[in-house]
């Protein structure tokens, strides 16, 4: 098999698994959702069917530079990943994964931010705040220039900090999780982890909802220590409103329920700003 022929299947294998991976859980956070607040995407299937399609189509995005990494890293020795946990320190483990999450977060705020400028807005991220309000289907749902953007962050990382394959699957299993849960219209984490000390620098749900709400802040991917450096935190967001109008699409049947699940993140959240 000539290499140009193992980099394609490569890439086309990784596309599909980054399809599958964004379809489960996706999917199951969406099952999570109907079970929790039911109705809360009633009446957004177009929107749905639409996010889906923009994800399927960034994950022939993100996996292209990780098709071709992975396998420049099994057969030519290219990256930094290793197998071999006494490779290094076992203290190297976490701090590898801080250090992949901090970077990765460093480069999604500043990526994020240039992307709301007038014109690559326009251009790319108006696609992902098409979603109003965002889905748990939209965690990917970018133009493929914003995808560009986001597709090589963690191959590129593979060569500037040694990390071993386990825990690289365990930032990627971040990275998807939050990826999926900031997007979806409440909060699945309990209350610690968005509201008081540890909620004051973790991006949950909450802090996202009010990115999609008022734009010009919050966005951050992980953590909220650049938004609170660069002065674009606005503390948490309300779900208040979108549980209302999920009520009203509904019917009005559920209106308290939606509207309960909302004061749980929102309410507290706007005494948390």
């Amino acid at each position: 098999m000539t290499a140009v022929l193992a980099l394609f299947l490569s890439a086309v294998a990784m596309t599909a698994i980054v399809g599958v991976r964004y379809l489960l859980t996706s999917g199951g956070f969406a099952w999570a959702t109907r079970l929790r607040h039911p109705g809360l995407y009633r009446g957004l299937d177009a929107q749905v069917r639409r996010e889906i399609g923009w994800s399927l189509a960034s994950a022939a995005i993100y996996g292209v530079p990780a098709g071709i990494v992975a396998w420049g890293w099994q057969n030519r020795g290219w990256t930094l990943i290793y197998t071999d946990v006494a490779a290094y320190p076992l203290w190297w483990l976490p701090v590898s994964v801080l250090l992949f999450l901090v970077a990765h977060d460093t480069w999604f705020y500043w990526t994020h931010r240039w992307m709301h400028r007038p014109r690559p807005f326009r251009l790319a991220h108006a696609v992902h705040h098409a979603s109003r309000p965002p889905t748990a289907w939209a965690a990917m749902a970018f133009h493929p220039l914003e995808a560009l953007t986001g597709a090589v962050a963690i191959p590129l990382l593979v060569f500037l900090i040694p990390i071993h394959v386990a825990a690289l699957g365990l930032v990627l299993a971040i990275m998807t999780v939050m990826g999926v849960t900031n997007h979806m219209g409440w909060e699945v984490f309990p209350r610690f982890m968005w509201r008081g000390p540890l909620g004051g620098w973790l991006i949950t749900a909450s802090h996202h909802q009010r990115h999609h709400e008022q734009y010009g802040c919050n966005y951050g991917l992980y953590f909220r220590v650049w938004d609170r450096l660069c002065g674009t935190d606005r503390g948490v967001g309300d779900f208040t409103r979108d549980h209302s109008r999920a009520a009203v699409r509904h019917g009005g049947a559920g209106a308290g329920e939606h509207a309960a699940g909302g004061r749980g993140a929102g309410g507290a959240a706007g005494r948390h700003d």
